[in-house]
């Protein structure tokens, strides 16, 4: 779990998670860290809805439903 494709795959899903998110304009954001046993990484935004916390969440499940 800590070689470094698995860390690309692991980017790579993220960022689509993002972009599927972001479709309706958002802007989410990516980061990934090699922990000490694994890969992780996060999704992170919509920066430009602000107080909008069910639209964000809407959006990042729609993100998870096409990556």
């Amino acid at each position: 779990m800590k070689a470094p494709e698995v860390g690309r795959e692991v980017e790579r899903i993220a960022g689509r998670i993002a972009a599927n998110a972001g479709g309706d304009g958002g802007d989410y954001r990516t980061d990934s860290a090699l922990g000490a046993r694994r890969w992780r990484a996060a999704v992170i935004g919509n920066y430009n809805k602000h107080n909008d916390a069910e639209g964000t969440r809407s959006a990042l499940l729609r993100g998870m439903d096409g990556a």
